[in-house]
């Protein structure tokens, strides 16, 4: 594998990496994602175009995102001579990703009964036109040769959990191909289009010597309401050129990238890094809607369902906050859109208010199941909590909300149902919360906290200070709506009842640090044995077993899955000292698998905010190179769980910025307190905040702040001097 600049390349075709190659090449647009695999591969290579807010569910098998009919399937034959990376003898071969225009392409060179074939391919999923799928194909030969080219829109394709939609009726129209579909679960129609130039769907070539034969497929895919007058949208389209289609679409990601590029001076490998990040995260995030969020391996397949975690307001909302705020707001919304599935998830487990699916997908209502693992030793499903005990998810979403409102200085949401749905999800913390009279204060117990490896614990601090969070931002949006809209306020009043909450944050109890500033995880969790990571593990007897749930071997040790209390510490790292936050870090981090991808940036962050940026760059390479190198969990017990991990992309430009760059934020003023690796000659990243651009450039000579417009007043704190703007 090769690294430039903006490009990561292949210059051998490995079998063993076609799975990874997939992750690795992805493209997508917001609307629809397409693994990085080869024109001739099929289901068995887990070809994938992955749908984004479209799910189904086949008989009893879990319910997950639709793959959709695959649009890029090429496959050529020379002198009779199937040719394709897997079973042909290969010459040359690469295989690039273009992430500064988001354009796939390869080019195979295969020894082929005497002669030498060339097969190129470049395609890109518009960011223009969501719907479009484009590639451009060609083939050359070294002598005379006869060439066959097969190309379909390919129905038989991969899937986890059955096959999600069934072949209405397929006919041509004006040469157009058009194949319509139905998904089995609520019948949701499904078009795709396929308009060829060039060549034919067969195509046979007599091939002179360095003659090239070259044709364009443009597909449009369509579902739900979408198909109404697709046909004709799609006519649309193919009125354009390969060449203008590729050129608008080249052009939005230029627009991207003038908002988001973080610059990296003096390390080619970070600054591919975290640009291949910000990739990622721009290829994934929806465009167009606010119907749907960004599920947990993106749009790379059908991994844990095509759900969204918290994951998406915890590690990838920040970089929409900062770069660009209409995105954001559409995340922030996809909550509110949800809360009734919430408000059934709460009542279904017997308490009040919005309970938000751990699993979400498009209603809000919880994919996630109770039996989530295959335990190695029996084969049978294992009992998990993660569904009806990781409570936090509702202050996770509360605290994507705010901080969209914060950032952005847009309290709009607030009006379109944000303040309602911050209500229910602190009636729900309130009516999960128990009073313990003869310590006069509010617990939360029976939880899980963001380490999986301890199930059914009590007052898990990262839980029971995101109730506290939930609470103090509920209180600053009543005063900004009864200050802004009073009559607003006043009917929300009516509506509810604002004083049962009274008393209820300033009794619910916060874990504090203990003599030697260290906070408990969760109570008892100092009694569990104290054993290291190295020792633990030597007790595995089965590669993939699970460590936690019911007997897992972690459960009853302090080794953690991932950061926990240091997660706390990175949310809220202004309201802890830096000596509070070191006894933390040196005490939990041996104790850290970091067996989850969204580990390793909070760990980076707080010690880049402790003076130990270089050891924080240990931290950010590893969730900035996750899905470049591959080093990451591909298996659950036997649950398989590959693809990308747009959480670990979200993560290191969180340790980037909040880490490196040393930002933070209060309701009305932002700090800047950079601290570069010693190896970094400049760090420099844009910042939206309150609506203004600002462009920091920090050294270790010191720090320049400049904004885009003229500024009403923003303040800003620059390693510790407070500047007006």
């Amino acid at each position: 594998m090769q690294i430039g600049t903006w490009n990561i390349e292949e210059n051998t075709f490995l079998k063993d990496k076609v799975e990874q190659n997939g992750s690795r090449f992805l493209i997508g647009n917001g609307y629809m994602g397409y693994r990085g695999t080869l024109e001739e591969f099929g289901k068995d290579e887990l070809v994938a175009l992955n749908m984004a807010g479209l799910f189904d569910k086949n008989g009893d098998l879990w319910r997950e995102s639709v793959n959709a009919p695959n649009p890029f399937c090429v496959k050529v034959s020379a002198n009779g001579e199937v040719l394709s990376a897997l079973t042909a003898s290969i010459g040359e071969h690469r295989q690039t990703l273009d992430i500064q225009n988001g354009i796939h392409s390869r080019k195979t060179v295969f020894n082929a009964s005497g002669a030498k074939v060339t097969v190129e391919a470049e395609r890109f999923l518009s960011m223009k036109r969501e719907n479009l799928a484009a590639i451009k194909f060609s083939v050359s030969s070294d002598t005379d040769t006869n060439v066959h080219v097969s190309t379909c829109v390919d129905t038989d394709i991969w899937n986890i959990n059955g096959e999600h939609f069934t072949v209405l009726e397929q006919y041509s129209e004006a040469d157009v191909n058009v194949l319509k579909l139905q998904t089995n679960e609520n019948k949701t129609p499904i078009c795709v289009y396929e308009y060829i130039v060039g060549a034919e769907n067969e195509t046979e070539v007599a091939l002179k010597a360095d003659e090239k034969f070259e044709f364009v497929k443009l597909c449009g895919i369509y579902w739900g309401d979408g198909c109404e007058g697709s046909l004709d949208a799609f006519k649309a389209i193919i009125s354009e050129d390969y060449a203008t289609l590729l050129a608008e679409h080249k052009a939005v990601w230029a627009d991207i990238w003038a908002n988001s590029d973080v610059r990296i001076d003096g390390d080619e490998e970070a600054q591919f890094a975290i640009r291949y990040s910000i990739y990622h995260l721009s290829s994934i995030v929806p465009r167009n809607t606010d119907k749907c969020s960004i599920p947990a391996r993106g749009l790379s397949g059908q991994v844990y369902k095509g759900a969204a975690f918290w994951d998406t307001e915890m590690f990838m909302m920040p970089f929409f906050s900062f770069t660009d705020t209409t995105l954001c707001k559409n995340l922030a919304k996809y909550r509110i859109n949800t809360i009734e599935g919430a408000k059934r998830k709460a009542k279904e487990f017997g308490f009040e208010g919005a309970f938000y699916a751990w699993e979400s997908q498009e209603s809000g209502d919880d994919a996630c199941t109770l039996f989530n693992i295959t335990d190695v030793f029996t084969n049978r499903p294992m009992r998990t909590h993660f569904k009806d005990k990781q409570i936090h998810i509702s202050a996770d979403a509360v605290y994507g909300l705010w901080e969209y409102c914060t950032v952005s200085g847009d309290y709009s949401l607030l009006f379109e149902g944000g303040l309602e749905m911050m209500y229910q999800c602190l009636l729900f913390f309130y009516s999960f919360a128990v009073y313990k009279p003869l310590k006069s204060r509010y617990e939360i117990l029976d939880v899980v906290g963001p380490d999986e490896y301890h199930e059914r614990v009590d007052n898990n601090a990262f839980t029971n200070k995101m109730a506290a969070y939930v609470a103090a931002a509920f209180d600053k949006a009543l005063d900004y709506v009864k200050n802004n809209d009073p009559a607003f306020f006043a009917a929300f009043a009516e509506k509810h009842d604002l004083s049962v909450f009274d008393g209820f944050v300033d009794k619910l109890y916060i874990p504090q640090p203990n003599e030697n500033g260290i906070i408990e995880q969760f109570d008892g969790y100092f009694r569990l044995e104290d054993i290291s990571l190295a020792a633990l593990k030597e007790r595995i007897i089965i590669p993939n077993e699970y460590l936690g749930g019911g007997n897992g071997l972690a459960t009853t040790t302090r080794i953690l899955k991932q950061a926990d209390v240091l997660m706390m510490l990175n949310v809220f790292r202004s309201q802890y000292s830096d000596e509070i936050k070191k006894a933390n870090w040196a005490y939990y981090e041996p104790y850290t698998e970091h067996g989850s991808s969204l580990s390793a940036c909070a760990y980076g962050i707080v010690a880049a905010g402790i003076g130990m940026p270089d050891w924080a760059y240990k931290y950010f390479m590893k969730t900035a190179t996750v899905d470049l190198t591959g080093d990451t969990k591909q298996y659950l017990g036997s649950l398989y769980i590959g693809g990308t991990h747009p959480a670990a992309n979200g993560g290191s430009w969180n340790a980037a910025v909040f880490g490196f760059g040393g930002v933070s934020y209060t309701d009305d003023a932002l700090d800047v307190s950079p601290k570069l690796p010693a190896h970094w000659d400049k760090l420099s990243f844009k910042l939206l905040w309150k609506g203004v651009r600002l462009t920091v450039c920090a050294t270790h000579n010191g720090t320049t702040i400049t904004a885009d417009k003229p500024t009403n007043g923003i303040c800003v704190t620059v390693n510790k001097e407070k500047y007006i703007f």
